[in-house]
């Protein structure tokens, strides 16, 4: 082109045009790392799934779709919490907005029990991976994932630097388990020798409504993009909604389309339920691929990503315990001790409280994930529902009748299935946990003089 003929470039087109590769760069590592949780949950939730259908396969993948449903519902209800909220905040600063402050207090007991079981069970699957590859090391299981946690809580006190080590993970375990997946349909190594078919103890339906809530533990971590945009100070506030939005969708397409890939898997190569010192996620692999390289990237990947799931709740807790203790200018409802900080910004008081309590459940459930997944989706539960409330309220005063019953009818699928897993029993201690925290919050709150500002407390942990 002649250069009489050329348009001469802005300074806004030189800005521009340098930042998107950073912004892709950014993208790339804020996405990875915030969906590295549900991702991770891959690991134990179609087991889990299978253990509540009494190794019915038959029943496993309608199981498996009802889950990945579920979790299409709750991640449109964040979808919109991100479009309200593009500075982060999630479920509690909708809860306050829509109910008042006090209703901010129980998406934030949730997460606080949310944040300990993510850390111990994520540590438990990641020495079961570990277990799997190389079985001599069983009779150590719980010393062994206690080691795991440790190196896990040290590496936090060093901060937010491995954000990008995370997201790292997270490709490489879904590239792993893409060559799994394609093996495993068209050369597989071998077949299990489970029966297609068993006896779940209920009618088909019964039983894979019973079943569906305890693989829903798959759902954990849905809610991190809508609170994770608060570090993202850098950018404005349609570029926050972009990448909290883009997360989400990212976050369905893997989930959902590794989830149901390896569900099929282990349905055609009849894996059923795994002996005491494997996973079913582990032999489907073994039989995808057999004992060489690939199996054994598969576990190392899959439990390196466990290990950064645990990883990124023991940053996030801590954060909102810090910001929960407040700062000089602003009085806190937890005690000053709590945000005391290192030189890397990180409340090791904080991490102490978290690394106590994962250790003591990890102890507890004897280092076994599956125990431990029992507990798993009820607390989170009780945040997605406050959001889908709070949501159902907006589209109500805003006049949008559309989406208000569609969040409304959600809001009833979450509670069947919170009410679902209540029913188990056990649960309920995951349900007084989050109670007895909320209410411990509450009542701190209001003997602090109800200090303004509460209903960010979650935007405020992320952004610092």
């Amino acid at each position: 082109m002649p250069a009489s003929n050329q348009v001469a470039p802005t300074a806004a087109d030189i800005e521009l045009r340098g930042r998107t590769p950073r912004r892709s760069i950014l993208f790339f590592a804020f996405a990875f790392a915030v969906i590295a949780d549900p991702v991770s949950s891959v690991a134990y939730a179609i087991e889990a799934a299978l253990r509540a259908l009494h190794g019915d396969l038959a029943l496993l993948l309608p199981t498996m779709s009802l889950v990945i449903g579920l979790v299409v519902v709750v991640t449109a209800n964040y979808w919109q919490l991100v479009r309200r909220f593009p500075k982060g905040g999630g479920a509690a600063a909708a809860a306050a907005r829509a109910f008042g402050p006090r209703w901010t207090f129980l998406p934030i007991g949730a997460l606080v029990v949310d944040f300990v079981l993510t850390i111990g069970i994520s540590i438990a699957a990641a020495a079961s991976a570990v277990i799997a590859l190389f079985p001599g090391l069983a009779p150590v299981r719980i010393p062994l994932a206690l080691v795991l946690l440790l190196v896990v809580a040290g590496l936090t006190w060093f901060g937010h630097g491995g954000r990008l080590l995370f997201a790292v993970m997270t490709v490489a375990f879904v590239v792993i388990s893409v060559a799994v997946v394609v093996l495993g349909f068209t050369a597989p190594h071998a077949a299990g020798h489970a029966a297609p078919t068993t006896d779940p103890g209920h009618g088909a339906v019964i039983a894979v409504v019973l079943a569906f809530p305890v693989a829903m533990a798959l759902a954990t971590g849905v809610e991190a993009p809508s609170t994770a945009i608060a570090q993202l100070g850098q950018l404005d506030d349609t570029h926050r909604r972009r990448f909290g939005r883009g997360t989400l969708a990212l976050l369905v397409v893997i989930v959902g389309g590794l989830t149901l890939a390896l569900t099929a898997l282990a349905v055609r190569l009849h894996i059923g339920i795994p002996g005491a010192d494997s996973t079913q996620i582990a032999d489907i692999a073994h039989a995808a691929a057999g004992p060489g390289w690939l199996y054994g990237a598969f576990q190392l990947t899959s439990s390196l990503l466990l290990l950064a799931a645990a990883s990124s709740s023991f940053q996030a807790g801590p954060g909102l315990l810090k910001a929960l203790s407040g700062t000089p200018e602003r009085p806190g409802v937890l005690p000053p001790l709590l945000g005391r900080t290192n030189r890397h910004h990180t409340p090791y008081w904080s991490v102490v409280v978290y690394l106590a309590a994962a250790a003591l459940i990890i102890v507890a459930a004897a280092g076994q994930e599956q125990e431990l997944v029992l507990f798993y989706a009820v607390a989170v539960f009780v945040s997605f529902l406050v959001g889908l409330l709070s949501m159902t309220r907006f589209a109500r005063s805003e006049g949008k009748t559309a989406l208000a019953w569609v969040n409304g009818l959600a809001a009833v699928a979450v509670a069947f299935t919170l009410l679902v897993n209540l029913l188990r029993g056990w649960p309920l201690l995951s349900m007084a946990g989050t109670l007895v925290i909320a209410a411990g919050l509450y009542v701190r709150w209001n003997r602090a003089g109800r200090p303004s500002g509460i209903e960010d407390v979650e935007a405020q942990a992320e952004a610092a």
